[in-house]
């Protein structure tokens, strides 16, 4: 085991750096392309249900994204500790990390998940379903808490393969859960008449197996971190050090969750049911652009956590110029042909006239702002896989909703549904000069020269008890 971490070592700190990113990046990019086309297949197949149920889907979209904040926030919180622990040739110590992280991450799926059974008529009300959207929403969300803690360590555990640098075996048990759930849907929604509760019902079984499928990843000896309950520490340091580091995730994709919802609400109030399935569905197909570029950027995070704890700052240099120019390039590739097509693209997924003519500006308006919404992104996955939590939740809460949330609401009471369409878009613009700033800040306070680690692991991490 010592030889195969040298040799992670060796990988990790002596490829060159373009080629590292690009070869790390290739699982994570299919893994999102794998999840955003379940997503917007099963956008797709719901939709043939009706406005209403569609607009459930975005709903429910909002609820998902808070399941997604807790996983990644112990994911990448023990993921960004781990990868400089193992850059620092302390494979235990990150193996308690990783040991911890999961434990805690699916102990919180349990609570939210009862906390929100309790409370499902109100939850479904605040996520944004008008009166009619509710019934449909309340029948999908029932599936979704049911399996609420497989899906938060669903997130951490992919996660962690992720920091280690091994994330084609966080892949498989991606892809495989898409497959099945695209599968999943067909079967019970129209080869059993189960409609949208099929539809429910193919996400939970398919997030299950996910779990199952990432979990033996670690049971079978395939990575360097070992999960084991004797591994889990419950030091509050530690567990502090986890949550603090993944706060930057939490803040964006709760903020995101918060902006989901309240886009839900602003839209349904313009535009009915109609305004909630296009906002939701230019949603999709917005993420589903974005997510090359961010597969990318997740490609980065490993080489720097890792090189990082390894103080080889110049690959952390060559890594975040890189990753940049390459993510901006791919988003004009991606969504200049998304600008000129964006109608026929809409009305694929709704064949309707009201969805089409509001989902067509909004996507034309979303797609020219992502091209440089990676200058935000790279910079803050620099910011979260050096330790640098503060810096990377201000950017991290910029780009979540910080900015949006504010502008959907002045916007929509200036220009209606045309300011609900002109929110995300701005809101995206105005977070780019700050994070040039923290990124100019980051690179002159780094170390100009590297520094060699020793082949000793370096202390355990003290215990504030």
């Amino acid at each position: 085991m010592k030889e195969n971490n040298l040799s992670r070592f060796e990988q990790m700190t002596k490829t060159p750096v373009q080629k590292l990113i690009l070869r790390l990046s290739v699982p994570t990019v299919l893994s999102m392309m794998s999840t955003t086309i379940y997503n917007l297949v099963d956008t797709a197949f719901v939709g043939t249900l009706g406005n209403s149920a569609s607009g459930a889907v975005g709903v429910i979209f909002g609820f998902m994204a808070i399941l997604q904040a807790i996983g990644f926030m112990f994911g990448q919180g023990c993921g960004s500790i781990l990868a400089r622990r193992l850059g620092s040739k302390d494979p235990e110590g990150a193996s308690e990390t990783a040991s911890t992280g999961f434990f805690f991450s699916f102990l919180f799926g349990i609570l939210v998940s009862v906390v929100c059974a309790l409370l499902l008529d109100p939850l479904i009300a605040v996520l944004g379903s008008t009166e009619t959207i509710a019934p449909y929403a309340k029948t999908y969300i029932y599936y979704i808490l049911s399996t609420a803690p497989f899906v938060v360590s669903s997130f951490t555990l992919n996660n962690i393969l992720r920091y280690e640098g091994k994330a084609a075996l966080g892949m498989i048990g991606l892809i495989s859960g898409g497959l099945l759930n695209i599968a999943g849907d067909a079967i019970f929604m129209f080869g059993f008449h189960m409609d949208i509760a099929g539809a429910g019902l193919s996400t939970a079984l398919s997030q299950v197996i996910s779990f199952g499928i990432l979990l033996f990843m670690f049971l079978s000896g395939r990575t360097a971190c070992k999960l084991s309950p004797r591994k889990i520490r419950f030091r509050s340091l530690l567990v502090f050090r986890i949550m603090w580091t993944g706060l930057p995730s939490l803040l964006r994709q709760s903020l995101g969750s918060i902006g989901t919802i309240l886009l839900n609400q602003e839209s349904a109030v313009c535009a009915g049911d109609a305004g909630v399935a296009a906002m939701s569905i230019v949603g999709k197909i917005a993420f589903f652009l974005f997510a090359i570029a961010l597969g990318v950027g997740q490609g980065f995070q490993p080489v720097c956590g890792f090189n990082y704890g390894a103080g080889k700052y110049s690959r952390i240099r060559t890594g975040y110029r890189f990753t940049l120019l390459f993510s901006i390039a791919v988003m004009i590739v991606l969504t200049v042909p998304a600008i000129i097509f964006a109608e026929p693209i809409v009305w694929t997924f709704r064949h309707d006239s009201q969805v089409a003519e509001i989902g067509t500006r909004a996507l034309r308006l979303l797609c020219v702002a992502q091209i440089f919404l990676p200058i935000c992104m790279v910079t803050e996955m620099l910011m979260q896989s050096s330790g640098k939590s503060l810096s990377a939740s201000i950017l991290s809460a910029l780009r979540g909703g910080a900015l949006f949330i504010p502008a959907l609401i002045i916007l929509k009471e200036l220009r209606g549904m045309a300011g609900v369409q002109e929110a995300q878009p701005i809101a995206f613009l105005l977070s780019i000069p700050l994070a040039i700033w923290f990124a100019r800040s980051y690179f002159r306070t780094l170390p100009p020269e590297d520094r060699e680690v020793e082949d000793s692991p370096p202390p355990p991490m003290p215990d504030p008890e």
